[in-house]
């Protein structure tokens, strides 16, 4: 739920913070308020999923405290916090969760974040000693950005809201790194020079111009408890373990006081989701929602259909066509403020604009699994590779770089606290590429239709299980998350077993045929910007005629072209 912003300084008057809320719109409009006072503006939009009553509305205070609340996103152990605090005399006025997260931070301050389970991103404001706590969820679900200069410091949850007030450039090596290694970044670093995001698992205190930034959950530690315990485990135990987990993860992310629905695509992560929402009493009123381009070969929507013969799920099928797809990237783009996943993101975004049309406000998907049980092709090879499917030959191609924007560029190296290659592996997913870049796209696409996403498989205590299960329980005869599919099996074997599929649209035949302009435009964007000095327009253009030709192996740096040239539109 929800958009945050804040501003600490000069700048913090209500217009100031006007202007980032109404940025934040999307987000969030069931209730968009403000919170100023000396040196402080606080704004908040409001997507109203649990307690919809007005007094649930934040900036959330109360009388007798020098506390002050912004907070995006859902606890959903909150009745039994409510429960806990209330034994320890803790007075409640609304059902909220939010209500739960202030008093959790009165009674055990910045130890309450171990006891939360959901996903979340907060700033607290204390008015006696002008302080500011904020925080992020384990695996990163909600974002929290910043900057900071000599008199202002500013944050919210999407980049577009801070640069209401903020001139900025874009950050050269984030850029060189992109376009040469694909990555999107490091956790705590934007496209942007100055403006930074909180990581996943980390929190922030901001007293009197300075900040201190660091981690509140010890994975590494945890996960080496669990893998000792785990020593030995048999597969009955796991199964029945982890689904258990699995049903409790699902039931707290149906808390809701409005209607939930989920995203089916046709592998074993979101079949198994299907399966198991489908056990609900209320199963026959949750509809399911699936996109699909009626190209057999990339389609996914045949094994869809054969999940939900299965079931009572209603399911709602979504064609997206090459011909929507310019207009929608020119508004996902400005949605995602950083280049983002392609044409797959563009067609997920559609299904969001359908659920919302449905009434719906909460979207369970699959998200987290295959880091978590190994399901990735490279995780069975000694490659360093972060792309499901991907060939021997490179999909980046450095060549059309120039030398300057080349010498910026530094080969990520990513911690490898268990010196094993396949948990590094996985720890590298979930932490610093995977899972990041996943959970900012599929972030703002949920937000852009002002919906809220929940991600059941990334429930920690479902991470920290199976990420610690010996490597015969996920990867066995060639196939990762084996456990995980022989649960899937006592539902349907066929769709269990089947091979996971990396690609769900025709990128490559549309970038290089019906949306051929799009990289055309691109390139002549690029071209006639300030950009120009950052590549070789003839190798461009050479890369170019090889696509065209036929060399199709990878799309991603006609994407990443693209992509670049909608960075030029938003820095200019």
């Amino acid at each position: 739920m929800c958009g945050i912003s804040g501003i600490i300084g000069t700048k913090a008057n209500l217009t100031n913070i006007t202007k980032m809320t109404d940025a934040l719109y999307h987000r969030g409009n069931d209730n968009i308020s403000h919170f100023i006072s000396d040196g402080l503006a606080l704004g908040h939009n409001r997507l109203s999923i649990i307690d919809l009553d007005a007094s649930a509305n934040q900036p959330y205070q109360k009388t007798g405290q020098p506390y002050t609340l912004v907070y995006n996103g859902e606890i959903y152990n909150y009745i039994e916090l409510r429960e806990e605090l209330s034994e320890l005399g803790h007075q409640f006025e609304t059902s909220s969760d939010t209500e739960v997260l202030y008093e959790a931070f009165l009674e055990w301050g910045g130890d309450c974040l171990e006891r939360l389970n959901g996903m979340f991103a907060f700033a607290i404001w204390n008015d006696e000693t002008k302080n500011l706590f904020a925080a992020r969820d384990r695996f990163g679900v909600k974002p929290f950005y910043y900057y900071q200069d000599k008199e202002n410091f500013i944050f919210a949850s999407e980049i577009k809201a801070i640069r209401k007030h903020v001139n900025v450039e874009v950050n050269k090596k984030v850029l060189a790194n992109y376009m040469m290694f694909g990555s999107y970044g490091l956790p705590e670093e934007t496209f942007y020079e100055t403006i930074h995001q909180l990581p996943a698992s980390h929190l922030l205190k901001f007293n009197q111009d300075a900040i201190k930034v660091m981690s509140w959950y010890n994975f590494v530690e945890r996960v080496q408890k669990k893998r000792k315990e785990l020593e030995g485990v048999k597969e009955h135990r796991v199964k029945h373990d982890y689904k258990q987990l699995l049903e409790e993860s699902i039931a707290l992310r149906f808390r809701a006081d409005v209607p939930v629905g989920f995203t089916i695509s046709g592998g074993v992560d979101s079949s198994l989701l299907l399966a198991l929402v489908n056990q609900r009493e209320d199963a026959k009123n949750i509809k399911g929602f699936t996109f699909y381009t009626d190209d057999e070969r990339y389609d996914e929507l045949p094994w869809v259909e054969k999940m939900v013969e299965t079931t009572s799920t209603e399911l709602h099928k979504v064609i997206f066509n090459a011909s929507e797809a310019n207009e929608a990237h020119d508004k996902l783009s400005k949605i995602q403020d950083e280049p983002y996943g392609g044409i797959p993101t563009l067609a997920y975004a559609k299904l969001f604009e359908e659920i919302a049309e449905q009434g719906i406000k909460v979207v369970l998907d699959g998200q987290g699994m295959d880091e978590a049980w190994a399901g990735y092709d490279y995780y069975q090879s000694d490659s360093s590779q972060t792309i499901q499917g991907q060939s021997n030959n490179s999909p980046f191609k450095a060549s059309v770089l120039s030398e300057d924007l080349k010498a910026y560029a530094k080969k990520p190296e990513y911690p490898k606290p268990f010196g094993d290659e396949l948990l590094d592996k996985q720890y590298r997913d979930l932490f610093y590429t995977k899972i990041p870049r996943a959970l900012r796209f599929n972030d703002r696409i949920s937000m852009a239709s002002t919906t809220e996403l929940r991600e059941p498989f990334l429930d920690y205590r479902l991470v920290e299980y199976a990420f610690s299960l010996p490597k015969a329980m996920k990867i066995r005869e060639g196939q990762g998350k084996y456990v995980l599919r022989q649960i899937l099996s006592d539902y349907r074997k066929d769709v269990a077993l089947a091979p996971k599929r990396p690609l769900q649209t025709p990128q490559r035949e549309w970038l290089g045929e019906e949306l051929s302009f799009m990289v055309e435009e691109a390139i002549e964007n690029i071209e006639k910007s300030s950009f120009v000095d950052y590549f070789k327009i003839d190798e461009i253009r050479k890369e170019w005629q090889f696509y065209k030709q036929g060399s199709q192996e990878s799309s991603f740096h006609l994407w990443q072209w693209i992509s670049i040239s909608e960075l030029i539109d938003h820095e200019e």
